[in-house]
């Protein structure tokens, strides 16, 4: 951090309609700055402030892919390869192994969630009641404690970006000495038991839920949120036990990571998701459900509308969220682009493998050295010719409206490649596939070479599909319009398949942890695992209730229903797993194929794997690198481990 960005004083940033606001700045004062005592003995300046400091909780929509770039450098969402050319800051060159510690990185979390920091602690400091502006004590009160959990959560973005990061208590005079300004960087486990300690104390203090006009604000349910999902990671083999880091130290001596492996951190994080769950569900939350016209579950509309419904109107399943969001270009850049659409935001082949039969078997079970897939038998899978029949399911959503001689729980139309055919529902809410029926446009994805929503052009899908999950039906993208939806941050989803994870780990063999993989199981309508029939009617598929085969089946769980939600990576990161799925090459169908076929002899044949972008992946980039230009004007940060200066 250099020392001109600690002591620079922040500006006030008013946002227009208070923590809900926009991107309305007004001027500042002619010396670029108010005073202080002029905004906290303001309400209305006061709660801008707050709002400022709000203003870094990310955006789980084009945020997490663009700038922030989570969904970016996983193995699901996959931008068009030619952004790679234009898309300065972003994280594309880091997906394929072209980046430096003198790259630039759009999140700028290293310079503006400080900045976020700093104005949290000024209002900490400065905020006080105001009787004539009836703002009470208890009032201010919560505001510093909304503060504080912001302080916390934005220390834990940046700890698991980089790994090791300043720590600062307070906001620095502007006279303090350099030599105090640099710090150093604080020991992972250091950080995450001090961001433990306070987010739990923190919990207890502020409201488990808020009316919907103050919506997105920081409750206790969120403080245990990111508490569990920060223990979670602190748990797993990237920063538990891995040898790796062992004798990398910071500038004070201490060892960045433990080396040594620890157990009970895994119970730790078991605890902290039960208690999350507990606290939730005690505050009203549940997953999220629709049902269809005889009272079942209704697995497509309630994976679809999980990301589309704000919690007045019934979507309890939302633990913490950002209100203002950037779902607009989201949406539009998985719209064709013979739709009115950008339609460079794919997904991978292996995120469509992932994705279960309707049976609830996993289609794929690996992939042999070649690339081709080994083909599960059992699951009924095939990648060979093409459906006669439109297929049908009962639910309310609707795709297919508007398309001929169309049917109620119509799903697919006829002459659909077989290897789209009979899949689970979270497939089709998430994956937007060649010839499938885009009722705005009254017409199928043409996602052929020279077609209609094809290449050559950048503005098309390079692995033959694009996203549909977030995405809703009732957009119209010509006319620009689009429901709202909030970007999910936090959402009791993750929270079930964390606790199960945590706990396979801490207590294998324990009955909760297949009890809540089968929570999401059965909302997806697929069956769960067991004997017997399980709550949807289904015969529940047997497995091996051992250790290995659990963490398999809950990894599976997780890729699938979490896809698309910036979590992935992460996920692949504390596995250790990066060099094994994210060096090589992603697959797709043929992007330059012309002809709707899956005749592997025919090379203009569009339904054929193929070989899509080349990705790249070393040991450094487990974490980010601190910018080379805030290394040489600090000497007592180092640099993330095996990234080497570039001198």
């Amino acid at each position: 951090m250099k020392a001109k960005n600690i002591v620079k004083y922040i500006g006030v940033t008013l946002l227009c309609a208070g923590l809900n606001g926009c991107a309305d700045f007004i001027d500042n004062a002619p010396d670029d700055q108010l005073d202080l005592e002029m905004v906290f003995n303001d309400k209305t300046r006061t709660e801008d402030w707050l709002a400022n400091v709000y203003s870094g909780v990310p955006d789980s929509y084009w945020k997490f892919a663009k700038d922030i770039g989570w969904d970016t450098v996983g193995d699901d969402i996959t931008p068009s390869q030619r952004w790679l050319q234009w898309w300065g800051g972003s994280l594309l060159n880091f997906r394929v192994g072209n980046f430096y510690t003198s790259s630039g990185w759009n999140s700028n979390f290293w310079n503006q969630l400080p900045q976020r920091i700093r104005s949290a602690y000024i209002l900490i400091n400065n905020a006080h009641a105001n009787p004539l502006q009836k703002v009470t004590e208890e009032d201010i009160e919560l505001m510093k404690n909304e503060c504080r959990f912001l302080v916390a959560y934005y220390y834990w973005m940046m700890t698991e970006a980089y790994g090791a990061v300043p720590y600062y208590s307070d906001v620095l005079d502007v006279n303090t000495p350099l030599s105090e300004m640099m710090v150093g960087q604080m020991a992972f486990d250091d950080m995450v038991n001090m961001l433990d300690q306070q987010l739990l104390e923190l919990s207890e203090k502020l409201p488990a839920k808020w009316e919907e006009a103050f919506f997105g604000r920081a409750t206790s349910i969120a403080c245990l949120a990111v508490r569990a999902r920060m223990l979670l990671f602190a748990a797993s083999p990237l920063v538990n036990g891995n040898e790796w880091y062992k004798g990398m130290t910071l500038y004070d001596g201490k060892e960045r990571f433990n080396s040594t492996y620890d157990a009970n951190k895994w119970k730790k994080a078991a605890d902290a998701c039960k208690l999350l769950i507990e606290k939730a569900e005690a505050a009203g939350h549940g997953l999220y459900y629709e049902y269809t016209s005889d009272g079942k579950i209704d697995p497509f509309m309630s994976t679809y509308n999980l990301f589309l419904k704000k919690t007045s109107e019934g979507n309890n399943e939302i633990l913490f969220a950002r209100p203002d969001c950037n779902y607009g270009e989201w949406e539009k850049h998985s719209t064709p682009r013979g739709c009115g659409g950008n339609g460079g935001m794919g997904v991978t082949q292996e995120m469509v493998d992932a994705f279960f039969m309707k049976n609830g078997l996993s289609p794929i079970l690996g992939y042999n050295a070649d690339g081709s897939p080994i083909i599960n038998d059992a699951s009924g899978y095939t990648e060979s010719g093409f459906s006669t029949e439109p297929e049908i399911r009962n639910t309310k959503w609707d795709p297919c409206r508007k398309s001929p001689d169309v049917k109620a729980g119509q799903i697919t139309l006829s002459n659909t490649y077989n290897m789209y055919s009979n899949r689970e529902p979270r497939f089709y809410v998430s994956v937007l596939f060649n010839g499938t029926w885009f009722h705005q446009e009254g017409r199928t994805t043409r996602m052929m070479s020279n077609e209609w929503d094809g290449g050559p052009t950048h503005d098309a899908p390079q692995n033959g599909y694009l996203n549909r999950k977030k995405t809703s039906l009732e957009s119209i993208p010509r006319d620009g319009k689009r429901p709202y939806r909030p970007a999910i941050l936090f959402r009791l989803g993750e929270a079930y398949l964390n606790y199960a994870e945590a706990l396979n780990e801490a207590t294998p063999g324990h009955s909760d942890i297949m009890l809540y993989l089968n929570k999401i199981r059965e909302r997806a309508g697929i069956p769960e695992y067991g004997t017997g029939t399980d709550n949807n009617g289904f015969q529940r598929i047997s497995y091996k209730d051992d250790q290995a085969t659990v963490r398999e089946l809950i990894r599976k769980e997780r890729r699938v229903e979490l896809c698309a939600e910036g979590i992935r990576y992460h996920d692949i990161r504390r596995w250790k797993l990066g060099e094994e799925l994210l060096d090589g090459y992603d697959h797709g169908m043929n992007f330059a194929g012309t002809e709707y076929s899956d005749d592997k002899s025919d090379p203009k044949a569009f339904f054929v794997r193929t070989k899509a972008l080349l990705r790249s992946y070393e040991k450094k980039q487990y974490w980010m690198p601190i910018h080379q230009s805030q290394i040489d004007t600090d000497p007592t940060l180092v640099q993330a481990p095996f990234w080497e200066s570039e001198e």
